[in-house]
Parts: structure tokens; sequence; C-alpha cells
């Protein structure tokens, strides 16, 4: 599973619309499997290897492949994006954790997206060892599936957490760009439950022929109300009204809308 990432890692930064060639992924594989050794022979999390151990490695293979390898990770072990050549200082043992990565900028947020998804790979695996069941959340999660590597790491989630003791849930307002990903059909059939609010017109339709909804059930996402909408059950389908009520404390920490918030972040 860590060279299937680190190989999804390096795709994405070297491949190119080819991807990585045939050599150049056997001499990452190699390198992985030498870079582990340590851990392997004492895994203490200070053994754990980083990016530039994979970078040190490649420069000392004989092929050509893997030293133009080397030369794309470089920026991301000695330039200015080594944001992830480095070992965490965040303490992701709380029981409730929060990725970020709105800030991260434009080169760094495809290669985020990667990490977080390993690193949530490692909690579930942890998780199922002692018997504790993960939750995950993915808000935006039309973003997940516009990158080919991120997509098949979204669909192995959505097809095997499960069985590992997680649960997954995607969360996006973007319905038509996520219909539009190659992978969403492997993602909806491993789906056993669907919320839908209001919906727009060509939304709909996508949903309709992907769900098997009637035009009646349509009618509760068209044009409808805050808090109303469908859930998708299995084989059933039903409508709903959740009118959450605005007087208390929870909704003023969890409410977006701008109306509601001051300047600084308060509610107005």
């Amino acid at each position: 599973m860590k060279s299937d990432f680190i190989l999804s890692l390096c795709e994405l930064i070297v491949g190119g619309k080819e991807g990585l060639q045939p050599i150049e992924k056997t001499v990452i594989d190699r390198c992985v499997h030498q870079i582990y050794q340590r851990y392997f022979e004492n895994p203490l999390p200070e053994n754990m290897p980083l990016l530039e151990d994979l970078y040190n490695a490649l420069l000392e293979q004989e092929e050509k492949e893997a030293r133009h390898v080397a030369t794309a990770l470089e920026i991301y072990v000695k330039g200015s994006l080594n944001l992830f050549n480095h070992r965490t200082n965040v303490d992701i043992q709380n029981r409730f954790v929060c990725y970020d990565i709105k800030e991260l900028g434009k080169q760094l947020k495809k290669i985020g997206m990667l990490v977080v998804q390993d690193q949530v790979w490692g909690r579930v695996t942890a998780n199922r060892s002692a018997g504790k069941t993960t939750r995950y959340y993915m808000d935006e999660f039309h973003l997940l599936l516009k990158e080919e590597q991120t997509a098949a790491y979204s669909v192995e989630i959505w097809k095997r957490f499960r069985k590992w003791g997680g649960v997954p849930t995607g969360i996006t307002q973007n319905v038509k760009d996520l219909l539009s990903s190659r992978e969403v059909e492997n993602i909806f059939e491993n789906s056993d439950f669907i919320i839908m609010l209001n919906q727009a017109s060509g939304d709909r339709q996508i949903l309709a022929k992907q769900l098997g909804i009637s035009p009646h059930q349509l009618s509760y996402v068209t044009q409808s109300g805050e808090g109303e909408g469908l859930l998708y059950y299995g084989n059933v389908i039903l409508p709903f009204v959740d009118h959450f009520p605005r007087d208390t404390e929870l909704y003023r920490i969890m409410t977006t809308k701008f109306t509601e918030k001051s300047a600084d972040g308060e509610e107005a």
C-alpha cells in the first residue's frame, strides 16, 4: 500500500499526461523497499522515512530515469515546496482531527489531498487493530475526483473502508462536477446512504438517471427550502423536512451564512 501511494505521488509530480514510464516505476518501487528497511527492522516513529530519503535513494541508482524522477522531486525536498518533507508537528491522536488544505496553494493542493488520504488510511488501519470505527468526512468531494490519483484512492476507500471499520462520507454542492467523474459510478454503487438537498435542473436529471428517482420524487429537491430534500437509503427514497432551530448554540457554531457572521467570525 505504501509503495502504491509513493507511485501515485510521483505520478502526480513527475508523470504528466503519459504517466510514469515502466522503468521509472521500477526504480521508485526499488527505492521504497530500501528506505523502509530501517523502519521494518525497528518500527519507531523516528525511523519512518521522509521524502528526502526517497530523493537520496533515487540519486544512488544507476538508471538515468531515477535521476529524472529525483530532479522532479527536488523542489518538494529542497526547494520552496518542501512542506511535506518534514515529520509532523501535529498531534493526530485526538478523537476528532480536521485537515484544512485550503491555504496550501495551487502547486501543493493536489499533493496535499493525496497525503491526507494516505494519512487517513493509516489511521483506519490502526483503529481497525484496536477495534475502533473511523468516520471520514470529505468536504468539496468533487475536488478529489478531478485528479486521477486522488480519484483512484477515493474509489479504493469506498470499496474497502467498511471491511476496515471505516465509514466515508463525501459532501459537495457541485453535483455536476462530481457526476462528471468516471469514478463516481463505482462510488455510488458502494454508497448505502445519500442525502440530496435542493438541486439545479441539470443536476436533477443526472441524479434521476443515476439513482432511478421518479419525477414526483424529484419535486422534493426542486426549489426546496432549507433543510428539505430526499433521503436515498438502499432501495428506499424518502422526502424529509429538517428545520434546524436557529436559537441554539449549536446553530451559532455551525452556520456559514455570511449575513449571520460579523467580520471577526462571530454571529452578527
